[in-house]
């Protein structure tokens, strides 16, 4: 009898944690769905004024209640990749020195340093950049730029120290600890065996780590450059202190430019009207959207790859 009545309890506690998992996996879809439906529903005035015209117009008055969304989005997707490019290289350097390289006595004061500067408040980053990466970029890294690389139309510009190219820096910055801590969780899930194996036919150590570790972990660095790339896109006190919040489009990465965050953490609590509000939602409601694409999109694809790695397998 009590046997029984322990298989009763397991069962009843089974299906309690399975209702309680389910109701909790439902409600993040839920929540998600109400999110955009809110946005939706408040940015309806502004695409009835504009229609379509609000993703590829680039005018932006709210005295004459002309908006465009273009610079913005242009701005969020550019530093965005910005970051990516500079962190990508940088976080993979880390996490492949911390999982093979590092002397022991090292690798966990290094690792708990990384996680540190993920919890470091974006603000504190964004004034950081302000006052001593903006003057320092201002007075020595972009005039040399400009000198050296000027023939190129992305990099003429005045130095201002503030721009596309200083909010893609301070990104990178933000998103190296979460890309790195995330590829050497992962390099380290590759088996033992397989590296020791790569040794004893004979592999270097960079041999090991290029054919073995790497190609087993595309999947999960795949998804860690793509954590990195949604926190870039969603962020915005660091990038309104250095992207310039010049409501314009400029092929120069030095010039001022704006963002979707930025634009939003400036202008908000200044609506009055309501178009010029629900033109605000309307610019939320697209980063909303460009986020699930992009993460949606990355999913599929690290479910391709996995596939395919254990078909080869």
């Amino acid at each position: 009898m009590p046997f029984l009545d322990r298989h009763k309890a397991d069962k009843i506690g089974d299906a309690l944690f399975k209702g309680v998992s389910f109701f909790f996996a439902v409600s993040v879809i839920v929540l998600s769905c109400l999110l955009f439906a809110v946005l939706l529903w408040e940015a309806i005035p502004a695409l009835r004024a504009f229609g379509l015209r609000f993703l590829y117009t680039s005018a932006w008055d709210p005295v004459r209640s002309v908006f465009g969304a273009l610079p913005a989005i242009y701005g969020t997707v550019v530093s965005s990749i910005i970051a990516v490019v500079i962190a990508v290289p940088i976080s993979l350097g880390i996490a492949i020195f911390l999982t093979e390289l590092s002397p022991a006595w090292l690798c966990g004061p290094a690792g708990m340093a990384i996680e540190l500067l993920a919890a470091i408040p974006s603000i504190i980053y964004g004034m950081w950049g302000l006052f001593v990466f903006a003057p320092l970029l201002a007075s020595r890294v972009e005039p040399f730029i400009i000198e050296r690389l000027g023939f190129i139309p992305i990099f003429r510009g005045a130095p201002l120290g503030i721009g596309m190219l200083p909010a893609g820096f301070i990104l990178a910055i933000m998103i190296i600890p979460f890309i790195s801590s995330v590829a050497r969780d992962v390099f380290r899930m590759t088996p033992p065996m397989l590296k020791e194996s790569g040794y004893a036919v004979g592999a270097t150590r960079w041999e090991v780590i290029r054919r073995i570790v790497m190609p087993f972990t595309k999947s999960g660095l795949f998804g860690a450059v793509i954590l990195g790339l949604g926190r870039a896109l969603g962020e915005t006190m660091a990038v309104t202190f250095l992207i310039g919040n010049s409501y314009g489009m400029s092929a120069g990465l030095l010039n001022p430019a704006t963002s979707i965050s930025a634009t939003l953490a400036n202008e908000f609590t200044e609506a009055v009207d309501a178009v010029h509000i629900s033109s605000l939602v309307a610019l939320g409601l697209i980063l909303f959207v460009i986020t699930f694409i992009v993460l949606a999109g990355a999913k599929l694809l690290i479910k391709r790859f996995s596939l395919a790695g254990g078909g080869r397998a």
